[in-house]
């Protein structure tokens, strides 16, 4: 699968905003590679399953029922309780007290709704297309929705109060504690509607985009491809892109294109329909560009992203364009097929990875670097928080979702002992990772913006390369690690930006009226052709090749947080390498901050500055610096 494509488990918009930007962080498919070992004969080790069993036995188990009955009416209490007395209470002397005691209510009612949505989530990602599954998770969705509804007043009670009574109210140590989530929450004030406004896009949300939502899932889930007389799911087929025989990426890329092509009116419809539906939900808050919202989501300044997207597009040249004219010389072509973009290498080492040795590499790479990092990504493993294999209906990609911090983060992925499947384990254990560091700061504050929820997950992945790459000895392999290392970071900053240049695209266009499937198409291709170059020939039936990436659908403009964090992390791997023993522990005080600080304050201890406008040419300049030295190597 192309990096940066995976599924993502979406919470819905049933819940508090810091609630429903911890359950909505989908991370991601990924990338460089590991030396290969010769499969072996023997029957391969039982891939884990996770065990859900810490947040709910069963979808039957009577805990769900006890658990949104009691959801039911502590949403109903709370509203009786707090509803028309934020303003008034708060003013008084002992206000920010009571402020804090009803913050501390509605955390615990938020991470219940966390532990109820993500059980249903997880369960629904591991089987998209079982129909009683896919009934438990739309009526748990609804549930929540409803139960929630009854906190909708709370925000924007809270945002009413005039700015110098709740600084006066956060003066007192307990209010104080939750300073960074109100502060955060005000952000979004200018944008707030009247209350009944609010609840009606609540309460429609699991008939609206939600419901859409669930219907690209299961569409994409039952899809059928047909490679070489066998009717593929669109994991494996994807997976045959990065086969070592050319007509088996052939006949994978063709497979893709006829029956994404035979099915382009619904996933036309659900692109249009969505995009119809943001842009109005835009309107009424009053957002100016399309992208808005998702950069006050991130916490991120508009002029920021601007840059970031400004400084990958003009590298192109120099990154993308430059290393696939290297990569067609390798085999011994001017221009490569859109399908043979991410072959192997010719010189690559063959064979597949056993999972326990894929464990062993991402741990000790880990551990070199911080023992409590690997001691934490261990627990993935030992407590089944994973589940690896591939199965039919299961969602495609990979995540790690960190549910609520009353529980543990679980990790999907769909592991087929390719190079690049070890990078997603690392990518996303750094995700998990990071969400057990910060889960300290409860419910409303663990949550950490797009802006640095990838930075632990390249970070790690960062660390398993380097490692691998000093321990290979063979020269042809060392230039095969480091090719695939940049290709990776192609996939993860090149394509990423030309994907948010895609949506952009879209989301504009859609305001004047609908688009075609062929209209859809001919945008994707004017951004691919723009990102990958003269030396990849695009062939015909790549023009629907947008119909499958889940984050346009799921979480619209969150593309380019990959960049973002692929740049930043270049930048501060580079400090690391200069550093003195202090660095981890202060990576690590970074990564349980969660969403208590802004990136700005979290990069400085590092000398970082992301609002330097030199700063993006710095971490692009380290791929350019890799395709040199490849370039050197011959």
């Amino acid at each position: 699968m192309a990096a940066r494509s995976s599924s993502a488990l979406r919470k819905p918009s049933a819940t508090s905003k810091a609630a429903k930007r911890a359950k909505s962080k989908p991370a991601a498919k990924s990338r460089s590679a590991v030396k290969s070992r010769p499969a072996a004969k023997a029957k391969a080790p039982k891939l884990p399953e996770w065990n859900l069993t810490d947040l709910y036995a069963s979808i039957d188990a009577p805990e769900i029922a006890r658990d949104l009955d009691r959801l039911d009416a502590d949403c109903a209490a709370f509203e009786k309780e707090y509803r028309g007395r934020l303003a008034e209470e708060t003013a008084k002397p002992e206000g920010g007290a009571w402020l804090a005691e009803a913050v501390r209510a509605y955390e615990a009612i938020d991470d219940l709704i966390g532990r109820l949505i993500s059980y249903a989530g997880l369960v629904h990602a591991g089987d998209t297309v079982d129909p009683k599954i896919s009934k438990f998770y739309g009526d748990v969705s609804e549930r929540i929705t409803n139960a929630s509804t009854h906190l909708l007043f709370f925000a924007l009670e809270l945002n009413r109060i005039d700015d110098d009574v709740i600084e006066r109210a956060m003066q007192a140590p307990a209010l104080g504690h939750y300073r960074p989530w109100i502060e955060d929450s005000r952000k979004d004030k200018p944008y707030q509607l009247e209350d009944r406004v609010e609840q009606l896009f609540h309460e429609k949300s699991s008939t609206s985009y939600g419901a859409w939502n669930r219907q690209f899932d299961q569409t994409i889930a039952g899809l059928r491809f047909k490679v070489g007389g066998k009717e593929l799911a669109i994991e494996p087929t994807l997976n045959l892109l990065q086969d070592r025989a050319p007509e088996k990426r052939k006949a994978a890329a063709q497979a893709l294109a006829k029956t994404f092509k035979d099915n382009e009116r619904t996933f036309a419809l659900i692109t249009n329909t969505l995009a119809k539906d943001k842009e109005i939900s835009d309107r009424w808050r009053g957002f100016q560009d399309v992208a808005d919202s998702r950069h006050l989501a991130n916490r991120v300044e508009r002029e920021v992203v601007d840059a970031l997207v400004a400084s990958v597009r003009a590298a192109y040249p120099r990154i993308s364009h430059r290393y696939y004219a290297l990569k067609a010389s390798w085999f011994k072509k001017k221009r490569l097929a859109h399908w043979d973009r991410n072959a192997p290498l010719p010189f690559a080492a063959t064979g597949s990875i056993a999972w326990n040795d894929a464990k062993a590499t991402i741990l000790k790479a880990y551990g070199d670097f911080s023992p409590q990092m690997a001691d934490i990504a261990r627990r993935f493993f030992d407590d089944r928080w994973i589940d690896a294999p591939v199965r039919p209906g299961k969602a495609p990609g990979a995540f790690s979702h960190p549910t609520t911090p009353s529980a543990h983060p679980y990790v999907l992925m769909n592991y087929q002992g390719k190079p690049r499947d070890v990078m997603t384990l690392a990518h996303e254990l750094g995700h998990g990772v990071h969400q057990v560091l910060a889960a300290k700061q409860g419910a409303l504050m663990a949550p950490t913006p797009l802006t640095l929820a990838e930075t632990a997950s390249v970070f790690g992945e960062m660390l398993t390369f380097k490692r691998l790459l000093a321990q290979t000895q063979n020269a042809k392999q060392r230039q095969a690690l480091l090719a695939g290392k940049v290709e990776d970071m192609i996939n993860t900053v090149v394509r990423q930006i030309a994907f948010y240049s895609f949506e952009r695209a879209i989301h504009t266009e859609r305001r004047a009226g609908e688009l075609t499937a062929q209209r859809i198409g001919e945008i994707w291709l004017s951004v691919q052709g723009e990102s990958l170059g003269p030396a990849i020939e695009i062939k015909p039936g790549y023009e629907t090749f947008w119909m499958y990436i889940p984050h346009f659908i799921h979480s619209p403009f969150y593309v380019y947080a990959y960049a973002f964090g692929d740049c930043l992390v270049n930048s501060l791997y580079a400090v690391y390498e200069n550093a003195n023993e202090g660095f981890a522990g202060r990576y690590l005080d970074m990564l349980s901050a969660g969403g208590t600080k802004h990136y700005s304050e979290l990069l400085a201890p590092f000398g970082l500055d992301a609002k330097n406008p030199t700063f993006w040419d710095g971490g692009l300049g380290v791929i350019e610096s890799m395709i040199g030295e490849l370039e050197a190597m011959g």
